[in-house]
């Protein structure tokens, strides 16, 4: 007989809410859905009825930023220059090293004044975080896309990881550089700082519809359900030290790492359904918000 507890929420939901399988809950600081997002991401996502071009609103208006929108590409002739110059000094990382590569060697490389260079990324430091923002939309996009029309928890998650590893791949190379930097807690390059929120954001908030465009879903706790998808960053993090370390051929030790945990991961949320393990899960859930999410940066960088 299965035990697993009825959450209780579906009954409760609205009918429009449950129409488009969404949950009425707002936005949490913790899980990074923003109000007005469907089950499979944020109105006007890929795939969602809002998208323009979509089935479901033909000629929507094009979708605002998400949550991290800073990570989403921008267009013309300025977003031109600033990825050219983000290219070079990617390239330049990996050929000379972070600390031996200065801004005026960026920018003499990319054909545009030292100025021109300073006024779209202020220092190195905000190189990175343009890297970081270019990854994690690229990385949001391809998994959307490999997790579309599978609904298995594990297989999701397996498929959003993977997708990690294949669009970071050209630059494992050049990540054990930065790494010394980023691992530092006061850097503004590392992955919890405030500097880093839009970057991170935009992973949680995929995270989010890893879980959501799930079978799983629906079935959680309430309150896990809140805060598993920055758990779920957290096993990214994971992952993405023991690649940064990885020095297998096409990095297919963290490959097979990921195929084996992403099984392992679901079957622990799965078992946060049954009331036996009800109590810890709750225990879990406060220590993770007592001090875990308390450790990540929450504010955005100030504009300009």
């Amino acid at each position: 007989m299965d035990d697993a507890a009825p959450s209780g929420r579906a009954a409760a939901a609205e009918p429009a809410e449950r129409a488009r399988g969404g949950r009425a809950r707002p936005l949490t600081e913790q899980s990074g859905r923003p109000a007005g997002t469907t089950a499979s991401g944020p109105a006007g996502a890929p795939g969602s009825a809002g998208a323009p071009g979509s089935a479901g609103v033909p000629g929507a208006p094009a979708p605002a930023d998400p949550v991290g929108g800073r990570a989403r590409p921008k267009t013309g002739k300025s977003e031109q220059t600033r990825a050219l110059i983000l290219e070079t000094a990617m390239r330049l990382f990996r050929e000379r090293g972070y600390d031996r590569t200065t801004m005026r060697a960026i920018a003499g490389e990319a054909g545009v004044s030292v100025g021109n260079a300073y006024y779209y990324f202020a220092s190195k430091e905000s190189l990175i975080q343009g890297f970081y923002d270019r990854m994690t939309h690229e990385h949001a996009a391809d998994a959307r896309v490999r997790m579309a029309g599978t609904a298995d928890f594990a297989e999701r998650l397996r498929i959003a990881l993977d997708s990690w590893v294949d669009c970071a791949a050209d630059y494992h190379g050049f990540a054990a550089q930065f790494f010394r930097t980023a691992a530092d807690p006061d850097s503004p390059m590392s992955p919890f700082s405030n500097e880093s929120h839009p970057a991170r954001a935009t992973a949680v908030l995929l995270f989010r519809e890893v879980l959501d465009g799930s079978e799983l879903g629906p079935k959680l706790d309430e309150e896990l359900d809140e805060l598993l998808p920055d758990l779920l960053w957290l096993h990214l993090m994971v992952v993405v030290l023991y690649w940064v370390f990885d020095r297998t051929e096409d990095t297919w030790r963290t490959r097979a790492f990921v195929a084996r945990c992403a099984p392992f991961v679901a079957k622990m949320v799965g078992l946060s359904r049954y009331r036996v393990f009800r109590p810890l899960v709750r225990e879990a859930t406060g220590m993770v918000r007592d001090f875990v999410l308390p450790t990540l940066g929450r504010a955005a960088p100030p504009a300009g």
